[in-house]
């Protein structure tokens, strides 16, 4: 049951429309095409088994545990408009 201006199931329509929205960032963020036989950061080569595990792999595991520290996931803004998101 809805208060207010809000249709019934607005809540769980917003929740479902933030997991998308999250889960289409993180496939869009995943490596596609060919893997590269060296890394493109440090030159070093990347083992065959990591090849073939991940596709479109580009980084070897050390350079790609720094890439993964110094990305942030942003919250962005909640563009419902939620009182949530207005109290940040």
């Amino acid at each position: 049951m809805a208060g207010g201006f809000a249709k019934d199931g607005a809540v769980q329509e917003q929740i479902d429309a933030s997991i998308t929205d999250e889960i289409n960032r993180a496939r869009s963020r995943l490596p596609q095409g060919e893997s590269a036989l060296c890394c493109d950061d440090c030159d070093k080569a990347i083992p065959e088994a990591r090849r073939l595990a991940v596709p479109g792999v580009r980084l070897c595991i050390g350079c790609q545990e720094l890439a993964d520290k110094a990305q942030t996931a942003s919250a962005g803004y909640n563009r419902r408009g939620s009182k949530d998101s207005q109290l940040r």
